[in-house]
């Protein structure tokens, strides 16, 4: 298999994706930005070959680049990043080069939320009262119909950024007064409850080989908004319910040889509500909590999946994962040696997040597991533990 990665040292996990293909077998061809003496040693070793173009944004560079793999290495049977922001540039290329995967008629269904609540309906599982959001008297319309509050977020596009909760008049007109007027916005009536997660492999017969499962401890959005730290656990088992709808979703869409991240609300009365779908490994730190958690190499179980279509499994979560961020403007109670020496026994990884992903992520995070969920409870707590 000659597989291209696109982008593949940016975010740094794309070292793990490259190494594991290699291993499996494929010859991995990297087209990025950075120079190749810049890139970490892993990922050096896992490339075949390395081209560097001076803008990744640049379609005629990436097509060229193509050009060239193909007339050296012949037929490119995979281009993918992983990545959400470079989801139509790679349906494009698929499309350009007739590769396997997802083509540019579809891709706009798994980037536009407007577009996501047509294959929820067909999931039949519930989906949160949304209306595309281009001016104000729309806007109270569908207020005038799910009252307030509501939030309104880009119709294209992952994460919390430009995310925001309206809760009067007073907090709709600032909005439209300063929303960007080159980005299309969708409105949805607020839901109280937390994000959990889907997450996993699906092969190319459209079969579930891998499921798990997070949830947050914050809303992202208030997280983002308010500068906060945040936390999420992975579990050794997903909720039924959870499981129920993300399966059927995953159906509706007809998804086939991805990894999946597919958020929902879990009310505090127990709904399950379709949020949003992300053809993609989950963000943070989550493709790692599913390795601790089920105690894999889920990097590896991707790459089999692709270049050899195995099956992998069966998969059994034996630990509880848990993330907790810190933010530097915030005044914590017990310093980095304190936390250390207090949850060293659970904490399986640290490290200084990437400026980049920081507002959501947090400046510095502590990952940590533990077959016992209370004590996993009381290090994040300590963890975020501020001074008075």
């Amino acid at each position: 298999m000659n597989f291209v990665f696109f982008s593949p040292h940016f975010p740094t996990n794309g070292a793990d994706f490259c190494d594991r293909l290699k291993k499996a077998g494929a010859a991995v061809l990297g087209i990025g930005d950075a120079p190749f003496d810049a890139l970490d040693g892993k990922l050096r070793a896992a490339l075949s070959e390395y081209y560097r173009i001076p803008d990744m944004e640049d379609y005629d560079a990436v097509f060229r680049a193509i050009g060239h793999f193909i007339h050296k290495w012949g037929r490119i049977d995979r281009f993918e990043s992983l990545n959400e922001h470079w989801l139509e540039l790679e349906a494009n290329i698929r499309t350009d080069f007739n590769i396997y995967g997802t083509k540019l008629d579809f891709v706009k269904n798994l980037k536009r939320k407007s577009r996501m609540r047509a294959f929820f309906r067909k999931s039949g599982v519930e989906t949160i009262p949304q209306r595309k959001c281009s001016d104000r008297a729309g806007a109270m319309t569908f207020i005038r119909r799910v009252g307030y509050p509501v939030v309104v977020k880009p119709d294209s596009g992952s994460g919390a950024s430009n995310t925001y909760k309206i809760s009067s008049a007073r907090e709709l007109d600032q909005f439209f007064k300063e929303k960007p007027a080159n980005v299309n916005f969708v409105m949805e009536q607020f839901i109280e409850g937390l994000v959990v997660t889907f997450d996993g492999l699906v092969n190319r017969d459209g079969e579930v080989v891998l499921a798990a499962s997070h949830r947050y401890d914050q809303s992202v959005m208030d997280v983002v908004n308010r500068d906060r730290h945040m936390s999420y656990i992975c579990f050794p088992r997903i909720n039924p319910a959870v499981e129920e709808a993300g399966r059927k979703i995953l159906k509706a869409f007809d998804v086939r040889e991805r990894f999946f991240h597919i958020e929902l609300f879990q009310t505090t009365d127990d709904r399950v509500i379709a949020l949003e779908v992300n053809m993609r490994p989950p963000g943070a730190w989550m493709t790692d909590a599913i390795n601790y958690t089920f105690d894999i190499d889920v990097y590896a179980a991707w790459a089999d999946m692709v270049v050899k279509d195995a099956a992998g499994g069966p998969y059994e979560g034996k630990y509880f994962t848990a993330y907790a961020s810190r933010k530097r403007h915030l005044a914590y109670l017990h310093g980095h040696e304190d936390v250390l020496a207090a949850h060293g026994d659970k904490i399986v990884h640290h490290q200084a997040i990437e400026e980049v992903f920081s507002r959501a992520m947090g400046n510095y995070a502590y990952q940590m597991r533990s077959k016992d969920p209370e004590a996993l409870r009381a290090a994040v707590d300590y963890i975020h533990a501020e001074e008075a």
